[in-house]
């Protein structure tokens, strides 16, 4: 029971730190940079609620409940990302809205459904025939969210040292890293484009 548990939450954090699928990575970058280690309740609440989105697409999924092109998705992923890098850009040097759940979270919860449908068939193969899908689910999520905390971690981190060590401006900074993402996420758009 507990190897089933240790297998599942292990195959959650191999599921956001998967090299050759690093669009997890890119999008909790692109979520935390504006953020410094003070904001860690909202930044814990934003990377929460992508979680949500992801794991409720996946029991759709794992339900049978939603079915979706699995090429629109994979394409939609990478937009996603691209979405809030240049939300980023164009609000580099504001201060984030403080206590208000606005359309940054509904926006994350969407694009977590999005994130999670993209995930959704490997999760079928994981979950089979098996009739505890539903403890299969949430070791899972369990296993997602360590994972994002530890990216997440690492990018406030990265974010104090450039900020403080090196006098980046946190405009700067959040352009800089934006832009750096905006780069990486075109040639994927490009390469999964459907229409």
């Amino acid at each position: 029971m507990l190897e089933n548990f240790w297998f599942n939450v292990q195959y959650g954090i191999n599921h956001v730190l998967d090299i050759n699928a690093y669009d997890h990575v890119l999008f909790l970058i692109v979520l935390t940079i504006p953020y410094v280690f003070k904001d860690w309740k909202r930044v814990f609440l934003l990377v929460s609620t992508f979680t949500i989105g992801h794991t409720l697409s996946l029991v759709l999924a794992a339900y049978h409940i939603v079915s979706v092109n699995g090429a629109l998705i994979e394409f939609l992923i990478p937009v996603t990302i691209l979405v809030i890098a240049v939300f980023n850009i164009f609000t580099a040097g504001r201060s984030p809205q403080k206590g208000k759940v606005g359309v940054l979270f509904f926006s994350t919860l969407f694009f977590g459904l999005i994130h999670g449908l993209g995930f959704a068939r490997e999760f079928q193969m994981l979950a089979g025939k098996t009739d505890s899908k539903l403890a299969l689910l949430v070791e899972f999520a369990l296993g997602i969210e360590i994972s994002q905390v530890v990216i997440v971690f690492c990018v406030l981190f990265l974010g104090y040292l450039m900020q403080t060590l090196f006098r980046f401006s946190k405009r700067d900074w959040m352009m800089v890293v934006s832009a750096i993402v905006v780069g990486l996420v075109i040639p994927m758009i490009i390469s999964r484009w459907i229409f």
